[in-house]
Order: structure tokens, then sequence, then C-alpha cells
């Protein structure tokens, strides 16, 4: 596999994350009425998608990929 190629990959796994980062974010606020273990779980989701885009966005750096949007 040639790195533009692994680039690409990445880059759009990295995304997939970003994307699913954003909407663990968003079921925070649609849990808040169901209590507060409903809030504590949809948290630790949203921080762990997070952590996933962010080890990506790591990597992406390594390689120089900038993606700034």
């Amino acid at each position: 596999m040639n790195s533009s190629i692994a680039h690409a990959e990445l880059i759009a796994t990295f995304r997939r994350a970003q994307a699913e980062a954003a909407h663990k974010f968003g079921l925070i606020k649609t849990v808040a009425t169901k209590g507060p273990k409903a809030i504590q779980m949809a948290v630790e989701t949203a921080d762990k998608a997070a952590k996933r885009r962010d080890a990506y966005a790591k990597k992406l750096a390594a390689l120089g990929v900038d993606l700034k949007d």
C-alpha cells in the first residue's frame, strides 16, 4: 500500500471518528432529562469517542498531514 492511499484511509477514518465524537457530545444534551446515570454514560461514551478522534489526529500530525477545517 503506498503512502498516499494510507494517508487517505487514515484521513477518512479520522473524519468518521470526528463525526462520531460530535454526535456523541450531542447525545449528552438529549439524555439530560433521563437522569444522572444516563448523563454519566453519555459523557463517558463521548469521552471515548473524543480520545479515538484525538488518537487519529495525532497519527496524522506525525505523518505531517494538517486537517484544519
